[in-house]
């Protein structure tokens, strides 16, 4: 078979035959009376091994070395060209998501397309600084996809690039809470605690619902922060992880700042007063947190707090009395009685 018959056949230019022969991969078998190369049934054979091999991703020299070497291992090869056809998918996978972004951002003419890839670029970086400029700018030069920032966020160690990250997704306005959702479901603790810390500072329609959701977390860390920025939204919701980061010992003064913001009104005052009473009379409930609760007690409004002040005075715990009567002082001192008003009623032993 003449090399214009092979190549109709298999598919393999004329031109592709030769380098084959040139390589030593094949060579015809014969040649005609005229000088024509010709091909026999077992050089037929081998032009389709070879293609065959191509399609697996083999390189030429690769296939030269399966015909030549008898020790050259199939398991050795495959393992190798299934390391490279990651790392290819990978680096193809990377960049159809860099043109997603870039599309998303909708550029309007070339300068645009490099200022955003130069942006994407930044946040990549390996200098924190390089990061931290990207985030503070972004928006500014060209706008930044928000799914870039919110990956960028949920990756970031570097505590000033994170607050910088958080800074701009809080400036990116509907759609970032949908994509924090999945961080929040991490299996990885760090990313989760992110994905919190970032709807805390959002202001898209979503994040309060995913807080709330995120006060049944069973991450203590997840729980923590959701509730300390729900309680400064004025979602009352928070309030029991509040008073039990107080009793824990966890964030417990911003708890408790979070707890007197919620006490806005009367009743809610005295909700939470009765919940911080509940749990100083706890058998389980330590010295420790008995003088935690005091103080955040000291930070709510209203009558229900002032008596619960008075009668910790005569508690039987010494430090816990001592810091009742300290902070029931200088209660008094903060709100003067004015003239004509009554004294303050005297204080009541609790049983």
């Amino acid at each position: 078979m003449l090399i214009g018959e092979v190549a109709r056949r298999s598919g393999v230019s004329a031109r592709m035959l030769r380098h084959y022969e040139s390589l030593g991969l094949v060579r015809p078998s014969g040649r005609t009376g005229s000088g024509y190369r010709e091909y026999d049934a077992q050089d037929i054979q081998r032009i389709f091994q070879i293609e065959s091999l191509r399609s697996l991703g083999l390189s030429l020299r690769e296939i030269g070395r399966v015909f030549d070497d008898p020790g050259f291992t199939p398991s050795a090869l495959v393992d190798d060209l299934v390391r490279r056809t990651r790392e290819r998918i990978a680096a193809e996978t990377e960049l159809l998501t860099r043109l997603r972004r870039i599309d998303a951002a909708d550029p309007a003419g070339w300068e645009d397309v490099l200022q955003v890839v130069a942006l994407l670029q930044a946040l990549g970086s390996q200098s924190p600084d390089t990061r931290q400029r990207a985030a503070l700018s972004s928006g500014d030069a060209a706008p930044v996809p928000v799914d870039a920032l919110v990956e960028a966020a949920l990756g970031e160690t570097d505590p000033n690039v994170a607050g910088a990250l958080r800074w701009a997704l809080a400036r990116s306005g509907e759609g970032v809470a949908a994509l924090l959702a999945e961080g929040l479901g991490s299996p990885v603790p760090a990313v989760r605690e992110r994905a919190v810390l970032a709807l805390a500072e959002s202001e898209d329609g979503g994040a309060a619902e995913l807080l709330r959701d995120a006060l049944r977390s069973t991450d203590d860390t997840v729980r923590r922060h959701a509730a300390l920025a729900l309680g400064t939204r004025g979602e009352t919701a928070a309030v029991p992880t509040l008073v039990d980061m107080i009793v824990d010992g966890r964030n417990d003064t911003d708890a408790a700042d979070a707890l007197g913001a919620l006490a806005a009104d009367a009743a809610t005052a005295d909700r939470i007063a009765a919940l911080l009473l509940d749990r100083l009379d706890h058998a389980d409930t330590g010295a420790p947190a008995r003088g935690r609760l005091t103080q955040a007690l000291a930070g709510l409004p209203g009558p229900r707090a002032t008596d619960a002040l008075a009668d910790l005075t005569h508690d039987a715990d010494r430090a816990v009395a001592l810091t009742a009567t300290y902070l029931l002082r200088l209660r008094k001192s903060e709100r003067p009685t004015a003239e004509g008003d009554p004294e303050p009623p005297a204080p009541r032993f609790r049983r």
